[in-house]
Parts: structure tokens; C-alpha cells; sequence
């Protein structure tokens, strides 16, 4: 796996924002990739409307929504994601691309994102015949991912995320509904979880993913749940992500990913290279002492836990 990176992404400018181009400001040593653009794509998911909404909130450099800031580089930034996204679908590789994308709805920005990259990837996919596992271990519930394929049992939406926290919801009834009820997973890891507890959730339901016997692994790949990042409380290593790139290359065939969150910098870097080195079969690069979560941690998480066995146990061997 390898990255596919653009100075493009530079140009979606935020000002003074969590989501900055300081993210990938450690990267810019990386030789730059040739990316097409991905508007041809973007009805997969999105609205007329709402493409041409975001395309003159960026000409006009507004923001489209209290958190999710544009300028008039964004529309073009936007589009290259997108075609990165699509490119490390075809490639098995990792779109380090900004603005993120799984908190977009087909009709509404939020949570920083435009357009939602993985999801319009995966549709893709899916058009083609492909059976998709979104894997999604970004700090946050991709939420908006997981409304698009809802009620899909084409796809697969696995999270584990920070639960309270932004946006609010994927807590343990979440299962998908109709045709795909019971093919969404979310794993709600109470505040201040760490290592332990994080990687456990990941090899816990790893085999409900491998019973789906997807086509296609699709990453969102987000760092946010980090001990230092400062928009969640979560206590992960960068261990945990190079654990996480070792377990998918030991269990699935074609796997490709992209950036979500992650804004602490630094560690979003470390975080990046320890996953790649994971998948690659790599020597992990960047060590950080393991954290361990406290006993009432770990009551929240196994009630949290037995309760998702629970409602997925009419689908899945759990």
C-alpha cells in the first residue's frame, strides 16, 4: 500500500480550524501524485442541489455549516479527494487527502466534510458487482457513511468510535435497517479507552467482517482517537494503528484507505506511517507506551460490547 498525496490539498483553506492544512504539512516531502478529479462521481452519492450548493459556498469562500469552513480552493481540493479516494480503490492504496469525508450526507455537509470520499468509492464498487466492508476507526462515527448504506446489505459499515461524543449517535441498537439490517456495526468505546480496549473491539468483530466475505475492504482511516488529540478523549498509541494494518493484511486480499480525522499533527503522521507499515508487512517505525484503561472503563465497554453481540447474534456468529 502505498500513499497517494497531492499539494492540492493545500488548497482547501480553512483558516484558524481543527481541520487545517497543517495536517499534512509533515508529509510534504512526498513526491506528488498525478490525481484525477472525481466530479463525474460525485452524484453517486450527493444531490444535484447540494453539489452545486458546495461549489458556489466555495467560489464565495462560506462556510457550509457551523463547523465545515470553505475557501476558493476548496471546490477543486474537494474533487481531487475524491479521484485520490478512487484511485486507491483501484490501486489498494491510502488517499492522504483533505477535506475528509465521512460525516458528508448525500445532501448536507457536516462534521468538516464536503463530499463523502469512502462512500462514493464504495458505490462505485458496489455498481461493479463488488460486496464492500467499510472499516471505520476514526475516533468520531462516520455518520454520515453510515446513513448512505443503511439499508444495504452490500455493504457493510463496521465503526468503533468515542461514545458520547460528536455526532451524537452509533450506539449499540444502530444495526442497519430493511434489506440491511445487521450489517452495520458500531462498537461505542466509553471516553478516556485505551489501547486495550481499542484493539480488542477490533479483534472482536473482526470475524462478524470476515463471515460478510467482502470483495473489498474500504478504510476510513482516521487518527483522532489518539491519546493527545484535542478533539476527543480517547487514550490509543500509535501501536494500536500499526496492530490494526497488520491484522487487515493477515485477514483480507484487497484493502485501500483514506484520511478522516486526526489533528494532532504529529501523531497523525506517526499514526499514518505505523498503519502502512502494519498492512505492508513492515517494521513498526514509531513506538509509544501502550495505554491500559481503568476497570470502570472496561464495565462501560463490556456492557456496551455484550449488548451489540446481542443485537447482532440473529445475523452473525458471535
Amino acid at each position: 500500500m502505498k500513499l497517494i498525496y497531492n499539494d492540492i490539498f493545500f488548497e482547501h483553506d480553512t483558516g484558524m480550524h481543527p481541520e487545517s492544512h497543517k495536517r499534512l504539512e509533515p508529509f510534504q516531502g512526498l513526491i506528488s501524485t498525478p490525481v484525477k478529479s472525481g466530479e463525474s462521481y460525485l452524484e453517486l452519492i450527493h444531490t444535484s442541489e447540494y453539489i452545486r450548493r458546495v461549489e458556489k459556498s466555495c467560489k464565495e469562500g462560506i462556510r457550509l455549516d457551523e463547523d465545515t469552513a470553505t475557501s476558493p480552493g476548496s471546490w477543486e481540493a474537494a474533487l481531487f479527494a475524491v479521484g485520490a479516494t478512487l484511485m486507491a480503490a483501484e490501486q489498494n492504496d491510502f488517499a492522504l487527502v483533505r477535506p475528509p469525508g465521512h460525516h458528508a450526507y448525500p445532501e448536507r455537509s457536516s462534521g468538516f466534510c464536503l463530499f463523502n470520499n469512502i462512500a462514493i468509492a464504495t458505490q462505485k464498487l458496489v455498481n461493479e458487482g463488488k460486496k464492500v466492508l467499510i472499516f471505520d476507526f476514526d475516533g468520531h462515527l462516520g455518520d454520515g457513511t453510515s446513513h448512505i448504506f443503511y439499508d444495504t446489505d452490500k455493504v457493510m459499515y463496521w465503526s468503533q468510535h468515542q461514545y458520547p461524543a460528536f455526532p451524537g449517535h452509533g450506539f449499540v441498537g444502530e444495526i442497519g435497517e430493511g434489506a440491511g439490517k445487521g450489517f452495520t456495526i458500531n462498537v461505542p468505546l466509553p471516553p478516556y479507552s485505551g489501547d486495550d480496549i481499542f484493539m480488542d473491539a477490533v479483534r472482536d468483530f473482526l470475524p462478524v467482517a470476515k463471515q460478510f466475505e467482502p470483495d473489498v475492504v474500504a478504510i476510513s482511516a482516521g487518527f483522532d482517537a489518539h491519546r493527545f488529540d484535542p478533539l476527543l478523549d480517547l487514550h490509543v498509541s500509535v501501536g494500536s494503528f500499526y496492530k490494526i494494518g497488520k491484522l487487515l493484511r493477515e485477514n483480507f486480499d484487497n484493502v485501500f484507505a483514506t484520511l478522516e480525522g486526526g489533528y494532532s499533527v504529529m501523531d497523525l503522521y506517526r499514526g499514518v506511517l505505523n498503519f502502512l507499515a502494519g498492512i505492508n508487512g513492515e517494521p513498526m517505525p514509531f513506538e509509544e507506551k501502550e495505554s491500559s484503561s481503568t476497570i470502570l472503563v472496561w464495565q462501560t465497554y463490556e456492557m456496551n460490547k455484550s449488548m451489540v453481540h446481542t443485537n447482532l447474534s440473529k445475523f452473525w456468529k458471535i
